[in-house]
């Protein structure tokens, strides 16, 4: 099929991502590499830039998106004679000229590739570094590779002032994100598809790069930095950024670390990531549950890890979610541990829970999550199918329904529980009621005020990092405020009959 360029606007959707096995097989299964080339008047350049992208010596497929940002030199004709000798190349036109990042981010709708990278079509950036950048991808060690230009690889001297204001803002971007990179304002970030697909990203113009980085650590991506080549030209060359793009980068820097903070349309991503700042509000709600919390233990619904960071330590720890987002970051952070298994399944689906009958799970641990499901009675049959004989269920879900608010409504919530409502369904589902507690009744009532009174929709990281560093108090109130919690625990036994009546 010939190659296109299209003036027309077009929205992408977020991907599916495909299950994953481990870090290492997963990254088997790309096959695809997408170059997004950004293009405001380059016409000199285009033709070879294009040639030494698609002669890249990369183990992928290789289609090149060009956006041209409207530009007046004739750049789009000759892009449009390029594409109809290359079908490799698919072209985009802007109606009119929005900047680097708006261009970057038509070309993101547009890929279909499994790897992304931004190349310049000015000849600054070789892709004869693709290997390198690749490398840690393929391997299943990296979400991103950043290449940089100091490093230790051949460049070019030029402007003493322009690598000091880049020195300084890579170190400011470090400090307000906690990397250490060398180089953030480096073109040549190279990006696995469903994470680059999945983040929430604003800016038009040359903040894009600075913005990318925030994004990335915001999203707990793995990052790593290869060297490699650059050819910088001077202003007389063509080169287009100025000083006002460093001050405009500085703003970015802190408006997306402090203020504009949703990294991704994904509003439960946001929440776990959020919540994934309160260590000590997670520890709380396992040392309530530690008497029962046996080595054999499959946390039902894991999120991204929040809590199976501090279960680690177990014989066999089986963490199990039904977003392929949250499996993926599971897979990458603790799929290399041999006591530690990653599926992808739904908890609705019964059948799935026949594949961990062989691990004679002891606990199931299912925190905040039995709420978002339609079929809570059936799920809870099928964990006490799951479990061995004398095993513990352990539900922490939110309790009250009179504290279901719009922010209940946005993480997709179908109810708050009562206590006697979880305890019937526990005892219709075959357990026996070992412990039952409602808890963080300071909780309840600063849920009750973001959701009711300042009528908030999410939570951010910063409520979830002062709440964490108010527990010590939110811990002493459970003594004192004459509210219920908002959170109710409640564990399960299967009775140690259940064998008798399965041999009968």
């Amino acid at each position: 099929m010939a190659a296109s360029c299209e003036s027309s606007k077009t929205t992408g959707s977020l991907p599916r991502v495909s299950s994953r096995r481990s870090a290492r097989d997963d990254a088997r299964d790309l096959r695809k590499l997408s170059v997004l080339m950004p293009v405001f008047n380059e016409r000199f350049t285009l033709g070879e830039i294009c040639r030494r992208v698609l002669d890249s010596a990369v183990p992928l497929k290789i289609e090149l998106i060009v956006v041209d940002d409207a530009s007046t030199d004739g750049s789009w004709e000759v892009l449009e004679q390029l594409a109809q000798q290359e079908p490799r190349i698919r072209c985009f036109r802007q109606q009119a000229n929005q900047g680097k990042g708006a261009a970057v981010q038509r070309a993101i709708a547009e890929m279909t590739g499994d790897v992304a990278i931004v190349q310049d079509a000015d000849l600054e950036y070789d892709p004869d570094d693709y290997p390198l950048l690749l490398e840690p991808i393929l391997e299943g060690r990296a979400d991103a590779v950043f290449g940089s230009r100091f490093a230790g690889h051949s460049r070019r001297v030029l402007f003493f002032w322009h690598s000091m204001a880049n020195y300084l803002l890579t170190l400011l971007s470090n400090m307000l994100n906690n990397l250490n990179l060398t180089d953030m304002e480096t073109c040549y970030k190279m990006v696995r598809a469903d994470v680059l697909k999945g983040l929430r990203l604003n800016s038009n113009t040359f903040t894009f790069e600075p913005e990318l980085t925030c994004r990335l650590a915001q999203w707990g991506a793995r990052i790593y930095e290869v060297p490699i080549s650059y050819h910088g030209r001077t202003y007389d060359e063509g080169k287009k950024i100025g000083p006002l793009d460093g001050l405009k980068a500085l703003w970015a820097m802190i408006r997306y670390r402090l203020f504009d903070t949703q990294f991704t349309h994904h509003a439960g991503f946001f929440t776990l990531a959020s919540m994934s700042r309160a260590t000590g509000y997670n520890r709380w709600i396992l040392q309530q549950v530690e008497p029962f919390l046996g080595p054999r233990l499959l946390e039902a619904g894991s999120g991204i890890g929040n809590l199976s960071r501090l279960l680690l330590n177990r014989e066999r720890l089986v963490l199990v979610d039904h977003d392929e987002v949250y499996s993926d970051i599971l897979k990458a952070r603790y799929g290399q541990r041999l006591n530690v298994r990653v599926d992808h399944a739904s908890l609705t689906d019964s059948d799935a829970h026949q594949r961990w009958q062989d691990e004679r799970i002891d606990t199931i641990l299912c925190s905040n999550v039995l709420e978002h499901i339609e079929p809570d009675l059936q799920v809870l049959h099928d964990f006490n199918r799951t479990l061995v004989p004398g095993g513990h269920c352990v539900i922490v879900v939110p309790a009250g329904p009179w504290l279901y608010t719009g922010i209940d409504r946005k993480l997709g919530h179908v109810r708050r529980y009562t206590r006697r409502e979880l305890h019937a369904k526990m005892e219709e589902a075959g357990f026996e009621v070992a412990f039952s507690r409602r808890f963080s009744k300071l909780g309840s009532i600063c849920w009750a005020v973001s959701g009711h009174l300042l009528r908030r929709r999410q939570l951010s990281p910063t409520q979830m990092r002062w709440f964490d560093r108010i527990l010590p108090l939110a811990k002493a109130a459970e003594h004192v405020l004459p509210v219920a919690g908002m959170s109710l625990i409640v564990v399960g036994r299967k009775p140690a009959r259940s064998a008798t009546r399965r041999a009968a």
